[in-house]
C-alpha cells in the first residue's frame, strides 16, 4: 500500500519571518497526519525552514537544482548544495521551470539523476498543456515526459522517484481535473512505467495530482485507486487550508 505524500510548493512567496510563523502554525495542525508532508519552499527560506521542523513530521524540499555539482552557472544551486543543509526533497521539472526557464526533458533527466547521486529524493513535474489536452494527446504528452525523465535510472532509483501530474491548464487557473480524469491520466503514466520497469516497480511509484488542489475537492481526488496525494500550489500558502489538505480523511 503506498502511502500518501502532500508537498506545499511556495514558490516565489514568502520571507524568513513568514516561513517561520508559518511552520509554528502549521506543525500543530498536522503533526498526527498519516500523509508524509513536506514544504518545498525558496531557497532564502530554506535553513529557516530547516530549523523550524526540527522534531516534527514536516519535511522540506527545494523547488528547483542544477545538475552539475559546481562551476560557472551564476544564480544556480547544486544538489550537493542543498543535501549539505539537510534539505530532502526537490521538485524537478514544474510546467513553470519549462515555459519559462527553458527546462526541457533532457535537463529533467540530467537533473533527477544529480538529486539521486546526493541523496536528495525527487518529485518530478509532467503534465500537458490546453490544446494538447483538447487534441486528444494527453497520454501521449505525460508518459513521453515520463519516459524521458527516467531515462537512464535502475529500478531502485524509479521507485524513489514520486511523479506530479500536473494538468498545466489547471495550475492557477482554478480549474481542476475530474477525479475520474485525474485517475485515469496518473494510471497512463503508472503504465508507461510497467512497460519499461515492470509492475512491481510501477506499484511502487508514488503519483501525486497538482493543479488547483484545496480542501474542498483534496479527498475526492486523493481517495481514487492511483493518485497518492498531491502537489499544491496557491491553498499551501496558508497553513489552515494546507492542513485540511493534508488531513483530508479525517
Amino acid at each position: 500500500m503506498r502511502k500518501k505524500v502532500i508537498a506545499g510548493n511556495w514558490k516565489m512567496n514568502m520571507l524568513p519571518d513568514e516561513t517561520i510563523r508559518y511552520i509554528e502554525e502549521l506543525t500543530p495542525l498536522v503533526k498526527d497526519s498519516k500523509a508524509e508532508v513536506i514544504l518545498c519552499v525558496p531557497y532564502t527560506d530554506l535553513f529557516y525552514a530547516l530549523l523550524n521542523v526540527q522534531g516534527t513530521n514536516i519535511k522540506i524540499g527545494a523547488q528547483n537544482m542544477h545538475f552539475e555539482e559546481k562551476g560557472a552557472y551564476t544564480g544556480e544551486i547544486s544538489g550537493k548544495m542543498l543535501k549539505s543543509i539537510g534539505v530532502e526533497y526537490v521538485i524537478i521539472g514544474h510546467s513553470e521551470r519549462r515555459e519559462y526557464f527553458a527546462e526541457t526533458n533532457e535537463t529533467v533527466n540530467k537533473k533527477i539523476k544529480s538529486a539521486f547521486s546526493y541523496g536528495l529524493k525527487p518529485i518530478v513535474c509532467v503534465g500537458e498543456k490546453l490544446e494538447e489536452r483538447e487534441a486528444g494527446k494527453t497520454v501521449e504528452i505525460i508518459t513521453n515526459q515520463t519516459e524521458k525523465a527516467l531515462e537512464g535510472l535502475s529500478n531502485e532509483q524509479v521507485e524513489n522517484v514520486i511523479i506530479a501530474y500536473e494538468p498545466i491548464w489547471a495550475i492557477g487557473t482554478g480549474k481542476t481535473a475530474t477525479s475520474d480524469d485525474a485517475n485515469d491520466s496518473v494510471k497512463s503514466i503508472r503504465t508507461k512505467i510497467a512497460e519499461i520497469y515492470g509492475k512491481e516497480t510501477a506499484e511502487k511509484v508514488i503519483i501525486q495530482y497538482g493543479g488547483s488542489v484545496k480542501s474542498s475537492n483534496a479527498k475526492e481526488l486523493f481517495s481514487t485507486s492511483d493518485i497518492d496525494g498531491g502537489l499544491v500550489g496557491g491553498a499551501s500558502l496558508k497553513p489552515d487550508e494546507f492542513s485540511k489538505i493534508v488531513n483530508y480523511d479525517e
